[in-house]
């Protein structure tokens, strides 16, 4: 095998191994990885991203949502196939790796810094504004309150694993509950026929205000790209693999319940928020939970929903910061990414991955220092485009994987994602047509920042041909030993062409 071969080609089966998976504490329960599925499918794209789109799209965001959620669940239930056939916390890029060489795990790894890094600025402006709902922040500048939200998480996120899974629980605890007693309460409302800021709750108050498509369809697609960055989270649950006990019971429980979190709490918020108040009620930088609350006239209603939309926000930048660690170590251990980010706690963290997130995040606190007002659109939509390109990757590690499946190179798992090839392309054009989408949002951030792939693209060439040679040296050295590339089931090597 050439050096070149060596360099990019995939090390498939049993004998593949990630070397950024030694060193772990393997301290994540059944209950921590539950709640880390129902934590990434509840998140600030919910909380916060929801009042926007609504006042754009109307009461068909949640057709949006359910279509959405429907590729979402498929991306990770093929993950979770993966996951069962070798547990990583490596995760997607472990498997690009194994089933597409170095070069895949590159791209894949780095899109998802990328995608973590810019939704953590995301987060800390999400944090920021809703702190400044309540008047005693008004005074406190934007950029200030993100740096402190930044830094408190920070130092959770690198006190142990065990620490974060219980954070990361109650943290889920409080959305849960939160949106479960605000349906609740909303179905109360519909049942009594309460008015709403003076307004007639019910069905026909969709009907009074246009429609499911009071602006046609045309809206409905454009919030699509912001709509999946609402369930960007969900793949996070695949990352905690890697350090749970007994994986092969814990995983398909976890992944199969997202399904039916993202009916209830997605679609049935949407068509609740949508009878409680005219879709152009809501409005951008404000939840949409808040706004009907103090409609409702409930006292501290509006306050108490805000504390909880800042607890996911909160949330989801310390999932961020823990899913970066992992994945970045991974990386670092074949070469492709710094050595630092190999680093790892006495407690078992990646600090080296952690902080250099927590660094690139202190962009986004430059962010809103400079534009505060548009800082949250801004990366918003670099974030999309980096979650679609996580996902495709997956797919694509999954279609190369049921590839190697049938050629007995590997035996898949019972638990295996359905309609398998047929679902991988369809998700897969799926992803491409929000990307085509993207293209014609010309009103807002989503064209330009589609204009900018052709820049990320050459980023991630230079950056494969800055590391190219610590790489190959890194499997040089790996190959040699364990006594040469390992030899597949039928007795010729991983990489030898198919017969």
């Amino acid at each position: 095998m050439s050096e070149r071969d060596l360099r990019t080609a995939p090390a498939v089966g049993a004998a593949h191994v990630d070397a950024g998976d030694d060193g772990y504490d393997k301290s994540l329960r059944t209950r921590h990885v539950n709640m880390i599925a129902i934590g990434g499918a509840i998140g600030t794209g919910l909380f916060l991203g929801a009042g926007g789109r609504l006042a754009s799209a109307g009461p068909s965001l949640a057709i949006a949502y359910a279509v959405c959620g429907f590729f979402a669940f498929m991306v990770v239930r093929a993950l979770g196939e993966l996951v069962l056939h070798r547990p990583s916390s490596g995760s997607f890029v472990s498997y690009s790796r194994e089933f597409m060489g170095e070069k895949g795990a590159f791209v894949a790894g780095w899109m998802h810094f990328l995608n973590w890094s810019t939704t953590g600025i995301v987060d800390i402006t999400a944090i920021a504004l809703y702190l400044h709902y309540w008047k005693a922040f008004a005074p406190v500048p934007q950029w200030l309150l993100a740096l402190v939200a930044l830094a408190v998480v920070l130092t959770v996120n690198l006190v142990s694993v065990r620490f974060f899974g219980e954070l990361e629980f109650w943290f889920s605890i409080v959305k849960v509950g939160a949106l479960v007693a605000f349906m609740l309460v909303g179905i109360g409302v519909l049942a009594t026929g309460h008015h709403v800021a003076g307004h007639a709750s019910g069905p026909g108050l969709v009907l009074d205000s246009g429609g499911i498509f009071p602006k046609g369809v045309l809206p409905m697609l454009v919030v699509v790209q912001g709509v999946v960055f609402a369930y960007a989270s969900t793949e996070l649950v695949g990352v905690a693999a890697g350090e749970t006990e007994n994986p092969e019971k814990v995983m398909p429980k976890a992944i199969n319940s997202i399904v039916w979190r993202i009916l209830v709490f997605y679609v049935g918020s949407v068509v609740l928020l949508a009878m409680l108040l005219p879709w152009n009620a809501y409005k951008d930088g404000e939840s949409p939970f808040v706004t009907v609350l103090s409609g409702l006239g409930v006292p501290a209603a509006g306050d108490i929903m805000n504390l909880i939309v800042l607890t996911a926000a909160l949330s989801s930048l310390n999932s961020g910061l823990y899913s970066t660690g992992r994945i970045l170590r991974s990386l670092g251990a074949a070469g492709s990414a710094p050595r630092f980010t190999t680093s790892m706690s006495r407690s078992h963290v990646p600090y080296g991955g952690i902080l250099l997130t927590s660094g690139f995040c202190v962009l986004g606190v430059g962010l809103n220092y400079w534009v505060p007002k548009d800082a949250f659109e801004i990366v918003l939509n670099f974030a999309a485009v980096a979650i679609l390109a996580t996902w495709a990757m997956i797919m694509i590690s999954h279609l190369l994987f049921v590839r190697h499946a049938r050629a007995g190179r590997v035996a898949r798992p019972a638990y295996r994602l359905p309609g398998s090839p047929v679902t991988e392309l369809v998700t897969l054009v799926f992803l491409a047509s929000v990307v085509v989408l993207m293209w014609f949002d010309h009103d807002g951030a989503g064209h330009m920042t589609v204009t900018a792939v052709p820049a990320i693209v050459a980023a991630l060439v230079a950056g494969w041909f800055c590391v190219r040679r610590r790489v190959l040296a890194v499997r040089l050295a790996r190959e040699e030993a364990a006594g040469g590339p390992p030899v597949g089931p039928d007795g010729r090597g991983p990489d030898a062409p198919e017969r």
